[in-house]
Parts: structure tokens; C-alpha cells; sequence
């Protein structure tokens, strides 16, 4: 007898991925909070809230992260384009965030009132309806992935021309948002954002409970990424990121089940970008810039391709190590960023996680 999938996506993770995982929400949702509000802010203990948004930024680049081993580590198909996924999702929710803004239910966000427009534009309409932009969130970053990815898988593009092909994509959309005609901001983007389903964005209080959604769908991604790449479908998928022709020859298409972890991989991203946005503060078109595509490509190499922890590893090391690096030597940043990929394509083609495999087996067989 088949087992309920229910009983499928939780059985995907050993009791070490559990109780790893059970320790790290454990973290987020019980010793932030009394770090951040039980303890005082002149112990040393205080959890500041300038360092729960630095690690609830980083977990939503950790799901980006996570998104883009789907389709690279387990698909083969490297993506430079994934900060529009990202990007789209960030606007959805930064509409409602500026709607929430206004001094009634009616009020244009501050900058259409400051470009002298008289209502909103039709693509604006509902975006006071929380229920509505979460819909958003999904569909948009969905749509726009499976009519690319349709037509890009279907030409058989693949390699460093469909690589090239989503950074165009990409680069494209930051050009048009960038124009203050979009209804988007144009280069200053959305920010000044103040309420949140009625409660201040800015109280420790709504802050924590971003951090913990965050945490919470960090965790679960990874367990749904877990069950799908040990599925059937995962392995087909993987079988096709090895040998795409001899697939093909056994009867297999591999357009849809590219097409379909391309569109899941964009939906996670659009969701992150959901996350990210009320916690920082500020969505802008620099977030679709290429470079911010190439760093989530870096995050999943430094931590270790088709391990989908490495990804999560991978951006929080890179992450932190920008941060200290660009308020310590800001001129040397890209230097260092240039150099870890260098040096983990060369030395590290695993990264952190296959290092940390060789580690544990040349320990072993000391042992």
C-alpha cells in the first residue's frame, strides 16, 4: 500500500536532518525572542535588532540559495537571471507595504503622488488586500518563469546559452523598472514602509515574527527540497541533468520536469523576495542587477552543489564575510568575492560540504 504523502515528505529526512533542524528552530523562534526582548540591551547577551535583520536577510537569501540548487545541483541547468524571481516577489508585497503607507485606503503611495499621477495604475488594483498580493507573490514569479522557461526548454537552450539568455532577461526588467513610467518607483524603488496587516514594521515585536515565518519557511523548504529530489521525479531529473539525450531515447520528456522544478525554483525565490522586503526595509531594481544573480550562483558553490544545506551554508558564510568586509575594507570586497569563487572552483569543487565529507572519511579511516 502507497503511503499518504504526508508520510512521504517527513519520512524524506533521517532523525539527524530532524533534530538538525528541530535545534535551528528552536533557535529562531525561542532564544532570538528572549535574546532580543527579555534580556537587557547592555548585557552581552542582547540580541540587537540590527543583527536579527542581518540573519533574517540571510536566511531569505539561504531560500533563494536553496531555490537555485534545485535547478543547478539537481536539474543542471545554471540560472543567472533568479534575482528577477526574487525581485518580483519583493515588489508584489512592497505594493501592499506602500498602500499600508498611506494616510487612508485610498491614498496613491508617496511617489505616484509625488510624480503628479491622479490614480493607480490597473496592475495596482487589489494590492491593499493582503490575500491578494500573497497571490501575487506566487503567481507572478510563476507565470513569468514558465512562458521563459516553455519556450527556452522547448528550443533545447541550455548551458552557458540559456545562462546568458536569463541574465538578458534579467538585466531587460531592471532597465524597465528602473523607469519611473513602470509604476514602480523607477530607481528609488519602494520603501518608507510603515504598517503590516495593522501593526508597526518597525516594533521588535513584528520583527521577531518576520524572523520566525522566515525560519519556519526556510525549514520547510528544505524539507519539501529533501522529498522532491528523493522522489521519482527527483531522480528522473537528475538522470536528465547527467544524460539528457539518453533519456530522451528511453522515452522520457525532459521539457516538463524541467519546466516544473524551473517554475517551483522561481516560486521559492518570489517568496523569499516576500520575506526580505519588510524586514530590510527597501526593494529597488538593483536587486535584479546580473551581479546579484552571480552572487546566489556563489552561495550554492561555496557551500556545495546538490547537498541543499551547502546552499544555506554557502549564504551565510558569503553573507557575513560581505558583511564584515565591506564596513572593514570596502574596497577590497570584490576582490575577496572574486577570489573565494576562484579558489572554490579550483580547490573546492563541492565546497564547504564535500570538504567537510573528506574531512570526516580521512577521519574515519584513521580512526
Amino acid at each position: 500500500m502507497r503511503k499518504p504523502l504526508t508520510l512521504r515528505v517527513l519520512s524524506s529526512l533521517d532523525s539527524k536532518g530532524w533534530l538538525a533542524l528541530g535545534i535551528f528552530l528552536a533557535l529562531a523562534l525561542i532564544l532570538v525572542p528572549v535574546l532580543n526582548l527579555a534580556v537587557p540591551e547592555d548585557s552581552a547577551f542582547h540580541m540587537s535588532a540590527y543583527a536579527i535583520t542581518l540573519i533574517g536577510k540571510i536566511m531569505c537569501y539561504a531560500l533563494v540559495a536553496v531555490a537555485m540548487d534545485l535547478i543547478w545541483g539537481y536539474g543542471g541547468i545554471l540560472s543567472l537571471g533568479h534575482g528577477l524571481f526574487f525581485a518580483l516577489g519583493g515588489y508584489a508585497f512592497g505594493m501592499y507595504l506602500m498602500r499600508q503607507a498611506g494616510s487612508d485606503a485610498g491614498a496613491l503611495p508617496a511617489f505616484m503622488i509625488f510624480l503628479d499621477w491622479k490614480e493607480l495604475p490597473w496592475f495596482w488594483l487589489g494590492s491593499d488586500s493582503f490575500v491578494w498580493v500573497i497571490l501575487l507573490v506566487v503567481v507572478v514569479p510563476a507565470l513569468v518563469a514558465f512562458v521563459f522557461g516553455y519556450f527556452a526548454f522547448r528550443s533545447r537552450i541550455k548551458g552557458v546559452y540559456f545562462s546568458i539568455i536569463t541574465q538578458a532577461l534579467t538585466y531587460a526588467a531592471m532597465l524597465l523598472f528602473f523607469r519611473n513610467e513602470t509604476g514602480f518607483g523607477g530607481n528609488n524603488g519602494f520603501t518608507d514602509f510603515r504598517l503590516v496587516l495593522e501593526h508597526s514594521i518597525t516594533s521588535p515585536q513584528t520583527r521577531l515574527v518576520l524572523f520566525g515565518l522566515t525560519a519556519i519557511m526556510l525549514a520547510a523548504t528544505l524539507v519539501f527540497s529533501r522529498w522532491l529530489v528523493t522522489s521519482k521525479f527527483g531522480r528522473v531529473l537528475t538522470a536528465i541533468r547527467d544524460s539528457e539525450s539518453r533519456m530522451m531515447f528511453i522515452g522520457y520528456n525532459p521539457l516538463w520536469y524541467k519546466l516544473f522544478i524551473w517554475v517551483v525554483s522561481a516560486v521559492l525565490c518570489g517568496i523569499a523576495g516576500a520575506l526580505y522586503v519588510p524586514q530590510v526595509g527597501i526593494i529597488n531594481p538593483s536587486e535584479m542587477s546580473p551581479a546579484n544573480s552571480i552572487e546566489i550562483a556563489i552561495w550554492v558553490a561555496v557551500g556545495g552543489r546538490a547537498t541543499l544545506i551547502g546552499p544555506v551554508i554557502g549564504a551565510f558564510v558569503v553573507n557575513l564575510a560581505k558583511s564584515w568586509f565591506t564596513v572593514s575594507f570596502p574596497e577590497y570586497w570584490l576582490f575577496f568575492l572574486g577570489l573565494l569563487f576562484i579558489v572554490v572552483t579550483l580547490m573546492l569543487p563541492q565546497g564547504l560540504v564535500g570538504l567537510w565529507k573528506k574531512l570526516m572519511l580521512k577521519k574515519g579511516v584513521a580512526a
